[in-house]
């Protein structure tokens, strides 16, 4: 078994296909395949069921992948130790990040800090939801992400406090209330997201057992503002992740509020790269700015 071997591993598992998989790592198709095939007949297990190009990680492959990611954070880890010794701060850090929240609210700040003091570290950052977020920190396929509060399985740093709102056109009637209840938007025209606050937004409906009535399933934040603000449907979304709210529309608390506690996470912080715990003390040194409440 060879790290070569892990890393086109890890890297087929993230992507799904053998083409993607070869972009990435700057090698054949073939290369990859060869690596798979090599590193299954020395376990013994099948990692992928294969379709053409594309691979699907089966399950024993993915308890196995966290295996090889801890495998991988751990020799990035030597890696940076041996620079570090030599006065060279270098390596590669991995951050997952759950949309617009962290990525344009909290990460463009810290980032710029921490390549400041360290310009030789190359940081990869992932976005995904809330839910997949988790889901890679505890695959170690990330060393550091962002996560909402409570979650005893990580590490955690606490940074700000976001809040659900609802999102309305100016020119309906709820818009006139200064909260809006879940019973409110029972019946309502109303717009999912697959963002990753959508369970909290579930969890909130059905306190009241509000039911809206779900005509729209968007993406993209601007269909979602763009369709509010036309009077054809209301939303709920994560405070911080809107914008100043754009003509047509505005934004009410919920009642009861509904807060959800933001805070940068790790598996071990004792067990980070020297990246990585670089990182986090960037953003213990300016989550200041953040105070949370």
């Amino acid at each position: 078994m060879t790290f070569t071997q892990l890393e086109v591993f890890a890297a087929l598992a993230r992507v799904g296909s053998f083409s993607r998989a070869a972009q990435m790592l700057g090698i054949s198709q073939s290369g990859v395949s060869h690596a798979i095939k090599q590193l299954e007949t020395e376990l013994g297990v099948t990692l992928f069921l294969r379709e053409g190009a594309a691979a699907t990680v089966t399950e024993v492959g993915g308890r196995l992948l966290a295996r090889a990611n801890d495998i991988l954070q751990q020799k990035e880890a030597l890696q940076q130790e041996a620079d570090a010794e030599q006065g060279m701060a270098r390596g590669t850090l991995r951050i997952a990040s759950f949309g617009a929240t962290s990525s344009l609210r909290l990460l463009p700040q810290l980032l710029a800090r921490y390549q400041s003091a360290h310009p030789l570290v190359e940081v990869q950052i992932e976005e995904a939801t809330d839910e997949v977020v988790v889901q890679w920190l505890l695959e170690r396929r990330v060393e550091l992400g962002f996560v909402v509060l409570p979650d005893e399985r990580f590490d955690t740093l606490p940074l700000t406090e976001d809040e659900l709102v609802a999102v309305l056109p100016s020119a309906h009637p709820l818009a006139a209330k200064s909260a809006v209840r879940a019973m409110d938007l029972h019946g309502q025209p109303f717009i999912r997201t697959s963002a990753g606050s959508g369970p909290h937004i579930d969890a909130f409906l059905a306190q009241e057992g509000a039911v809206p009535r779900t005509l729209f399933r968007f993406e993209q934040l601007s269909s979602m503002m763009g369709f509010v603000a036309r009077g054809d449907a209301l939303t709920i979304a994560a405070r911080l992740a809107l914008p100043s709210p754009p003509d047509g529309v505005v934004y009410r608390p919920l009642k009861p509020r509904c807060r959800r506690p933001i805070a940068l996470a790790a598996l071990r912080f004792d067990k980070l790269s020297p990246a990585a715990a670089a990182f986090v003390e960037t953003t213990r040194k300016a989550r200041k700015h953040w105070v949370m409440g």
